[in-house]
């Protein structure tokens, strides 16, 4: 058999693991058109079919299924093998991070890493949309609450302590749990846990929603640091405004605190994590007092 050509492969690999010719077109950035022909060429080369074809939709034969298995492998080895080369592998970390998580927890800490790793060379992303490590666009995510999609390392970083905190002026008339009726309670959407499981946990009836809502917890941390009310929040999330005064527990000690896991660092599971992802697991580790056996 003439050797397979690259291309030919590299279509080949990426329609198998999106299951569409399209999607493949575009993180290739090639026509939909060009795919088929190179795939169409590579089973005549092969002289095997490899997808089963019904109109638009394609779907990997068995054959199919026993190539992707191998070209995945060899693509990752390949990948592996350039990263060593080139010296990537070891100072450069492509991460994406949870909005809220990157804000007030991994930004704060960066000059730490820097100092510690001189050379290492950091980019952060802190978008809505979520990687699912389909185009090896990221090296690992710091994500918040356990990631859906299979074929991934999952590591918890942590049991977080979520209470309610404001300012210091409003915690004066805040001495037991029912006090928070009389006071407008800022609630962040997407959180896991929210006022109504506070308030059970504490014994108490939720009250109706009032006061102000927003979508990231770095944007009820700032409402709560404003006195806009009292937020229920994560104090790993908001350590930097406890530590400086600007937020205060009022009923620490007195109420039931709620406690989760909140944030997973992720990187896919198919290959061995690269050595920059491994300095920056350990160095997570170290941060928040994990044993670095626990992370990798």
């Amino acid at each position: 058999m003439n050797a397979l050509p690259l291309g030919a492969l590299r279509a080949f690999e990426a329609a198998a693991r999106t299951g569409s010719f399209r999607a493949a077109a575009e993180e290739l950035a090639i026509s939909p058109s060009a795919v088929s022909h190179a795939i169409r060429k590579l089973e005549d080369l092969m002289g095997v079919a490899l997808f089963e074809r019904e109109g638009r939709v394609v779907r990997l034969n068995p054959a199919g299924e026993a190539l992707q298995l191998s070209v995945s492998t060899g693509f990752d080895e390949l990948r592996h093998g350039i990263e060593q080369v080139s010296g990537r592998a070891s100072n450069h970390l492509r991460l994406h991070c949870a909005p809220s998580m990157a804000a007030q927890w991994l930004m704060p800490r960066l000059r730490r890493l820097i100092a510690e790793h001189p050379d290492f060379d950091i980019r952060l992303s802190a978008s809505t949309d979520y990687p699912r490590f389909l185009n090896d666009e990221f090296d690992a995510d710091i994500c918040y609450g356990p990631p859906r999609q299979e074929g991934l390392t999952v590591i918890p970083l942590g049991e977080e302590v979520v209470c309610p905190l404001c300012a210091p002026e409003m915690a004066a008339g805040i001495r037991i749990p029912a006090d928070l009726y009389d006071h407008p309670l800022i609630e962040s959407e997407h959180k896991r846990l929210r006022w109504n499981a506070w308030f059970l946990a504490n014994g108490l009836a939720p009250p109706s929603p009032r006061g102000s809502r927003f979508d990231r917890s770095f944007m009820a941390i700032a409402a709560a640091v404003d006195g806009l009310g009292v937020t229920l929040e994560s104090t790993r999330l908001a350590e930097r405004e406890i530590a400086d005064g600007r937020l205060v527990a009022p009923l620490d000690g007195v109420a039931h605190d709620l406690r989760y896991m909140g944030h997973f660092l992720v990187f896919p599971a198919k290959s061995k994590p690269r050595k920059a992802v491994r300095i920056f697991a350990d160095w997570l580790a170290r941060e928040l007092g994990l044993k670095p056996s626990a992370v990798l």
